[in-house]
């Protein structure tokens, strides 16, 4: 979908949304509660070692919550320390180092929650300025602006700055500037490595995870362009990181970790410019792609992977050009619109 997806037509939160947002439940108890689920139940393999990264990435949080999760599972004996990294689940056996899929610890079975409607806002509101240059974010303020506490401010901008929109330096948040260059280089990366990455992790498929994928793509083939920003993601996640996290190589998908801000950029620049009514051919681009692992061709897989990842930088970096040469977004409270010197420029 990169470059190319559909309107994001999720509901989006605004500032007067704030006494819902202060009685939601912080992001690591639903991890506790969704993970305690799978391990009474035992869809969660015993043994099964539990690390915060790959959590953190099924969740769609950061490692904080992850951590916070797991320390109380193992106070109440669900989990439990060994001398590897991580924990292993329940009382016995193992370690048995499988890669876990979202089914498996319950991150697909947690209802929508507002704090992620927030979050895409925020999100979009980091990247309309990313695309200007390098400017200072307040915590405080954000939180502020949204009517939620501080921690779940700082919780926001992790989740920024795991896709690549924010930093910390100096105790100071900023955003990372994202111009053409960036965004070239970033899809130079997945060029060179997720096709690669798809031809390893094609054996190792589990059928229900490429099934479930394929499902997911069919039902939005149904209703596409009417799609939500979360289907929209979640589609993202198919195909360029779920099934890449069963390449063998661990270091190609720990790289393309840090390419994280195109995909972030391709979905909100259709939207930003194309408008609600533009449909692009990603969805059959994947659908080839699902289409091939399924004959168990996984050549045929990383090729057509190649060729979609090649049109959406060309497509991706003429839509941010034309954006860039736009009227920038109007100003926000908790993002400076006085950049500091030489670190203005992308």
């Amino acid at each position: 979908m990169d470059g190319g997806s559909g309107p994001a037509t999720g509901p989006l939160l605004g500032p007067s949304s704030g006494p819902q947002l202060g009685a939601r439940r912080p992001a690591y108890r639903r991890i506790v509660e969704a993970l305690r689920r799978q391990l009474v139940s035992g869809d969660l393999p015993e043994g099964a070692v539990l690390l915060e990264g790959p959590l953190a990435a099924l969740f769609g949080s950061s490692r904080q919550p992850v951590r916070q999760a797991l320390a109380e599972l193992e106070a109440e004996g669900l989990v439990r320390r060994f001398e590897g990294r991580g924990v292993l689940a329940g009382r016995a056996g193992g370690p048995c180092r499988i890669e876990l899929t979202g089914d498996q610890v319950g991150a697909h079975a947690l209802e929508p929650k507002a704090d992620d409607d927030l979050y895409y806002r925020v999100e979009r509101e980091l990247l309309e300025r990313a695309l200007f240059g390098r400017f200072r974010v307040s915590e405080l303020a954000l939180a502020r602006h949204h009517a939620i506490g501080r921690p779940s401010a700082r919780e926001l901008l992790l989740r920024a700055r795991a896709a690549g929109l924010a930093e910390k330096r100096d105790a100071h948040w900023w955003t990372v500037p994202l111009d053409e260059r960036r965004l070239a280089d970033l899809y130079d990366l997945r060029f060179l490595l997720e096709p690669a990455a798809l031809r390893l992790a094609a054996p190792a498929l589990p059928a229900p995870v490429l099934g479930a994928a394929r499902d997911r793509l069919s039902r939005a083939e149904r209703r596409f362009p009417r799609l939500s920003t979360r289907e929209l993601d979640t589609l993202e996640e198919d195909v360029h990181v779920t099934l890449l996290r069963f390449c063998p190589n661990g270091e190609f998908v720990e790289a393309l970790a840090r390419a994280r801000a195109s995909f972030v950029c391709g979905k909100h620049l259709q939207h930003m410019i194309c408008g609600p009514d533009t449909v692009d051919p990603f969805l059959s681009e994947h659908a080839a792609i699902l289409e091939a692992l399924g004959r168990g061709e996984g050549d045929v897989a990383a090729k057509a992977l190649a060729g979609h990842l090649r049109a959406s930088r060309d497509k991706g970096c003429e839509r941010l050009g034309r954006h860039r040469a736009g009227a920038r977004p109007p100003p926000l409270p908790y993002i400076a619109e006085e950049r500091s010197g030489a670190e203005a420029s992308p």
